[in-house]
């Protein structure tokens, strides 16, 4: 078993299946070409099959080295599990000839997730994946703030330019979606902020601090708390490994005392003898 784990943990056979993961997504890219299926339709649907088996073959590895309620302790392996089952799924959608089976036609678009199982491979991904989640908590806050504040300026836009501009501030909803525009800052001078202006000379003193707060203060902010939780689980993931390089170098001293005092053991043994 420990052989097993050893294998699956191995920088060669990662690195295999990472391959694998490479020339499976070329593959389910290829597969959507009509022109491409139809002169390799055969084979590629085959080497699809295969790369899939060895997806499979995979996680039964780790499910053996790991046992089963240890491999589903890890939220990476649950990822894979899904995205194996999805794509066994999206198999049965062609053998949907059945009218009950017509249902799993629908996992035929989800095969294309097979291609996430490159961020359960590479742990930079992991890291960042990783970082968006313990993100979330500061960026709901962020964003809370940010929709008081498209909700104050609605309200001024909506008083203001409403009447004028039905059709950006009519309302709280549209100004909120004409705000979101200007905010992405696409085409927000020239498509709504000078068309205003030309109304109302003042419109710049709305425009232009609603630009800087949320375009450039507020995604900065954003920007902010993701970087800080990247730094924070890579300075986790490093103690974790350094803690792991420990106790595995201890065992290996524990182990070498136990062997030495089993040969003392027999030597002795012998000499009573």
């Amino acid at each position: 078993m420990e052989k097993l784990r050893k294998f699956v943990d191995s920088s060669a056979f990662q690195n295999t299946i990472l391959v694998v993961i490479i020339l499976n997504s070329i593959l389910l890219g290829l597969q959507t070409s009509p022109a491409v299926m139809s002169s390799f339709g055969g084979v590629l649907n085959i080497l699809d099959t295969v790369c899939l088996g060895i997806f499979i073959v995979e996680m039964l590895l780790k499910m053996v080295a790991y046992k089963f309620i240890g491999y589903f302790k890890s939220a990476w392996n649950w990822f894979d599990f899904v995205i194996i089952i999805t794509s066994l799924l999206s198999g049965l959608a062609v053998l949907s000839s059945v009218r009950i089976l017509r249902v799993f036609r629908v996992f035929r678009s989800l095969k294309g997730l097979r291609g996430f199982k490159m961020i359960s491979s590479l742990k930079p991904l992991q890291v960042i994946i990783a970082a968006i989640g313990r993100s979330i908590p500061g960026i709901s806050w962020t964003a809370l703030l940010l929709m008081i504040i498209y909700y104050i300026f609605s309200i001024i836009g909506v008083t203001q330019f409403g009447e004028t501009f039905p059709d950006w501030f009519g309302d709280i909803p549209k100004a909120m979606y004409t705000l979101f525009q200007v905010m992405t800052l696409e085409s927000w001078s020239m498509g709504i902020s000078r068309p205003v202006m030309e109304e109302f000379s003042y419109a710049w003193a709305y425009f232009v601090p609603f630009v800087l707060i949320s375009s450039f203060v507020m995604m900065n902010v954003v920007v902010g708390i993701v970087v800080n939780a990247i730094s924070e689980v890579a300075e986790f993931n490093k103690k974790e490994e350094h803690e792991e390089s420990g106790t595995a170098d201890i065992k290996a001293e524990i182990d070498a005392v136990r062997e030495h005092l089993a040969k003392l053991e027999d030597m002795l043994a012998k000499n009573e003898k």
